[in-house]
């Protein structure tokens, strides 16, 4: 992607302007400058809209000035402009059509946002020289509604984002913002919704995102900093991640450390002007310009932040303040990218290799709530698999009576149970998957702290999942069972819509029953994910076991070759991920046989290199638990010692 912009960012701290709202609040402005009144120059639709409102006043919708009064518009971006900030935000914060439907024109989305850009380009391209070059982000905010909480669509956000950022490219914008966000599924919405408009206006442009982080210290629904994070990781179009909004300064501290110490990503900080207080029924903002420009220099050299600005009561004094103090800074501290740079010669810290951000970025998988790391500290990745109706009785009872509060109480005994991250399917004879996938998954999504993995053999069911699931979750699974097709479009919406996946040993000819043939196909796996772009540390091998227990000759060396197997992988490409269902080596058996063959089966993969397991925990027992003749037994079972025979 060429962009000047990023080019800028690369060799210096840039200064956002501060807030839109406070300033037209300070503009003495009238009820007849919120009116849509019809006018030649407008479109059809906005004539139409103009005759429908009325003479009725538009009061609160500060949008609505881009087109009653861009004068104003542009005189505050200029006002930004004149004190030194480099980037300007457009006047497009509640252009989507569920905001703007509370008055009356939703369907103004794309015409607000085209004369928002404009305004702005405007105001940009009359104080831009060759040494100081000035840009302009199209900016969008939260909206009113919560996705996660079933206040809204996906495909509503999606079609609203969408429209509202083609009017934004369309009208000169230099980048994207999703700003002030707050519902992490939103957040992923937002960002599939910019990578469409910029496909469908040819425009390719960076995409900001910045979420907001209450005073509890998580986001408004419960969001930890390092589950937004991981998410953000996923997605290559995003080029800066930080915060704004909610808090000052003070209050962001801890999160921006954070953020320095593991995003890949530049960092963007737009504080409040500290915590409003109330003064004659009135909000108002005490942190001086001076203040805001002392914590962005702290932002700067101890974190690296590189774009700053300010938010709600931050005014042209607070930029000016802040422009002079870090703007056109180069980048010198200690802070996580600069670190990269200095390991890989020649790196444009932008965007990472896949081996980049293996090594430096927060590997793992995550919810709505939190963030799981692949690798856990003395033990595995714990996988539950009792939310499968093709694995447990009970769950799958609850589900043909489609008791989602009892498949959620479910859910929490595996998290309670230790598992951290919970295989979910719900191909059941005689039902709809997709229907039961997407419902049970609005009710993990909301109510289940751990990531989920989303297991089905049908495309449609897992993009609609994958629009269910808040965090960055895991597919289960590819494979070439039918050639390279389907593979091919999972793993196109594994990069869409930032998830990891499972690759099973399967090709043509069905699962690969030796070693040489389960890492032949896994190169083959590997080689697909690479070519689609997901870096290895989000692959899970499955080289796959058959059952022992079938007293079938053909499957008695069957667990021998899996371990084999995993061992090898593990040597040729130790980013990657292997992951087994455990419990298909003892099917079959007696229950209490299963236990224990499981235990030793799972305790010699791990020896191998196993790194995740799909298991019911509580029934996994350590070898010291089990008496040493039987544990003998199971362990000649697992590597066909036939000491045994006659």
């Amino acid at each position: 992607m060429e962009s000047p912009l990023l080019d800028a960012l690369a060799e210096r701290v840039l200064v956002y302007d501060g807030a839109m709202g406070t300033q037209i609040q300070g503009a003495a402005l009238a009820n007849r400058d919120f009116t849509l009144v019809p006018q030649p120059h407008y479109s059809q639709k906005v004539r139409e809209a103009a005759e429908r409102v009325g003479d009725k006043p538009l009061d609160g919708c500060n949008e609505i000035l881009v087109l009653t009064r861009p004068d104003v518009v542009e005189n505050i971006h200029g006002a930004y402009l004149e004190v030194g900030a480099d980037l300007i935000e457009t006047n497009t914060f509640g252009a989507t059509s569920i905001v703007l439907a509370e008055y009356g024109i939703s369907e103004l989305v794309y015409d607000i946002s085209l004369e928002a850009a404009r305004c702005a380009r405007r105001a940009a391209d009359r104080y831009t020289t060759a040494a100081k070059p000035r840009f302009v982000v199209g900016a969008i905010g939260p909206g009113t509604k919560l996705v996660s909480l079933g206040q809204t669509t996906w495909q509503e956000l999606e079609d609203t984002y969408a429209d509202g950022f083609r009017g934004l490219l369309e009208g000169g914008s230099d980048a994207l913002l999703l700003e002030t966000l707050q519902d992490l599924l939103m957040v992923k919405a937002t960002i599939v919704a910019a990578e469409r408009a910029m496909a469908e206006t040819g425009r390719q442009v960076p995409l900001f995102v910045q979420v907001t982080m209450e005073q509890t210290g998580t986001m408004l629904l419960g969001s930890e900093m390092a589950a937004a994070l991981n998410m953000i990781e996923a997605f290559p179009s995003v080029k800066a991640f930080g915060l704004n909004c909610a808090t000052g300064p003070v209050e962001m501290t801890s999160h921006i450390r954070f953020l320095g110490q593991n995003s890949t990503r530049p960092l963007a900080v737009q504080p409040n002007a500290g915590l409003p207080v109330m003064e004659a029924g009135q909000a108002r903002y005490k942190l001086t310009p001076e203040e805001l420009a002392e914590h962005h220099v702290r932002f700067v050299t101890e974190h690296g932040v590189a774009l700053a600005g300010g938010c709600c009561g931050t005014t042209p004094a607070h930029i000016k303040a802040v422009a002079e103090a870090v703007g056109g800074r180069s980048h010198t501290a200690d802070c996580h990218w600069r670190r990269v740079r200095h390991l890989f010669p020649g790196f444009d810290f932008t965007m990472k290799t896949d081996d980049q951000a293996s090594a430096l970025s927060l590997v793992g998988c995550s919810s709505l709530y939190t963030f799981q790391p692949y690798e856990q500290d003395n033990s595995f990745l714990i996988v539950g698999e009792k939310t499968n109706a093709n694995g447990s009785r009970a769950f799958r009872d609850l589900l043909a009576a489609e008791n989602w509060e009892g498949l959620t109480e479910l859910a929490r005994e595996l998290e309670g149970e230790g598992s951290h991250v919970l295989d979910v399917c719900t191909a059941y004879v005689g039902r709809d998957e997709k229907r039961d996938m997407t419902t049970l998954l609005s009710y993990y999504n909301r109510h289940i702290t751990v990531p989920l993995m989303i297991d089905s053999t049908e495309v449609p069911v897992v993009e609609a999942a994958l629009k269910c699931l808040a965090g960055k979750p895991i597919v289960n699974s590819i494979n070439f069972e039918d050639g390279e097709s389907r593979t091919e479009k999972v793993l196109g919406l594994c990069r869409k819509y930032g998830a990891a996946v499972v690759a099973l040993t399967i090709d043509e000819d069905g699962m690969a029953k030796s070693a040489e043939k389960k890492v032949e196909v896994a190169e083959r796996l590997l080689a697909r994910t690479r070519a689609a772009g997901l870096p290895d540390h989000d692959v899970f091998l499955d080289c796959l076991t058959f059952t022992l227990g079938s007293g079938d000759e053909e499957f008695r060396e069957s667990a021998v070759a899996t371990l084999d197997a995993i061992e090898e992988i593990r040597k040729r490409h130790p980013g990657v991920n292997t992951i087994l269902g455990v419990s298909n080596v003892s099917f079959g058996l007696k229950p209490a046989l299963r236990q224990i063959l499981n235990s030793a089966f799972l305790h010699y993969a791990r020896e191998v290199g196993l790194t995740s397991a799909i298991v019911h925990f509580s029934k996994i027992r350590p070898e010291h638990q089990i008496e040493a003749d039987v544990w003998q037994i199971a362990s000649d079972l697992v590597f066909d010692r036939r000491r045994y025979a006659a």
